[in-house]
């Protein structure tokens, strides 16, 4: 079952979130999602196994310039995880249609998300899911 998040299940996506961002610490993901929740510009869905949360997929409208788009806004894939014992049965794949059917209903023509360079499974799963490959790009920065 997929549902739309409400802030009630606010520490549940947070607890999931933890397992895809570990370097977070848990009052901090459930307060940013929290900001999530209630914006009218994002959204995040749960993934149950009967009574067991066991994914999530957290999107939003971008107005900025997204690679590889030519509309605004887009809908954007901010994360997804789905635990490992539930992988491989599709999962990934309707949390990820129902944040195109969200975009959608805003008014999205086009959907994009990003991957870390070396995370190949991710690739893998944007490539199976129809995302076209726009750039690649490595960031840098430096204190001042």
């Amino acid at each position: 079952m997929i549902k739309k998040v409400e802030l009630a299940d606010s520490h549940l996506v947070a607890q999931l979130a933890l397992l895809l961002w570990p370097e977070h610490k848990i009052e901090d993901l459930e307060e940013e999602l929290k900001g999530y929740i209630t914006s009218k510009y994002a959204s995040i869905f749960l993934c149950f196994d009967e009574e067991q949360t066991v994914g999530f997929a957290q999107c939003q409208l971008r107005q900025d310039y997204v690679e590889g788009t030519q509309t605004s806004p887009v809908g954007y894939l901010e994360g997804i995880y789905i635990k490992a014992d539930y992988r491989k049965r599709g999962l990934a794949h309707r949390l990820l249609s129902a944040c195109e059917e969200w975009a959608k209903l805003k008014g999205c023509s086009e959907f994009a998300s990003d991957c870390e360079l070396d995370n190949e499974d991710s690739l893998k799963f944007h490539l199976s899911t129809g995302f076209d490959e726009a750039n690649r790009i490595i960031c840098f920065n430096k204190k001042l």
